[in-house]
């Protein structure tokens, strides 16, 4: 696994078997991703989802403790995936990194808590994956507009975007950070120690 430039968050590129049957790939194998991150990810709860062209999701992040830590893979068709660093006082905050994850590349990305994501479909039909260490929690899950220009994602500019009404009304980066609800980088270097999570 590759850890990018936002703290906390790792890209893993499998090695892909093919013949003249099809393919076959490790996503996910605890040792390597253990000795790669020095997390020992448990899921709570995992989930798929499928988005037409153009639909953009998030930025989603969730409190911490606990937060949800996320392990997301492309099954079909392909996305950009975001990763947002939202912990309040980090020296990376507000800074994010896009990634194109697909059917031909196979990538997974891990993300720690803490760390904000959202994504666009870049094809119809596009299939996620992804493991979550924690259940799904609305009220201690919170949103960023994804379209903040203050945050300034760069999002395909050939494709209209599809948002969701919650993620359409989503306040800015500013807005969400003055109401006191984003994580502490503090907060979740405390977290990361006891938990075994990267950082």
């Amino acid at each position: 696994m590759d850890p990018l430039s936002i703290e906390g968050a790792f890209l893993f590129t499998p090695r892909v078997h093919s013949d003249h049957r099809g393919s076959f790939h490790e996503v996910f194998r605890a040792g390597e991703f253990s000795e790669a991150t020095g997390h020992s990810l448990t899921t709570a709860q995992t989930n798929f989802s499928v988005s037409a062209r153009g639909v953009l999701r998030g930025v989603h992040v969730a409190e911490v403790p606990p937060g949800q830590a996320k392990y997301i893979t492309c099954v079909h068709g392909a996305i950009l995936e975001v990763v947002v660093d939202l912990r309040t006082g980090s020296p990376g905050f507000g800074r994010w990194e896009a990634v194109r994850l697909d059917d031909e590349n196979r990538r997974c990305l891990y993300l720690a808590e803490g760390l904000g994501r959202a994504f666009m479909a870049l094809t119809d039909d596009a299939k996620m994956l992804y493991m979550c260490s924690e259940p799904y929690a609305p009220g201690r899950e919170h949103a960023v507009d994804p379209l903040d220009p203050e945050l300034g994602i760069r999002w395909p500019e050939d494709i209209e975007p599809i948002l969701s009404a919650k993620d359409a009304a989503a306040p800015s980066l500013a807005a969400v950070q003055e109401s006191g609800v984003l994580p502490g980088y503090k907060d979740c270097l405390e977290y990361y120690a006891r938990t075994g999570s990267p950082a």
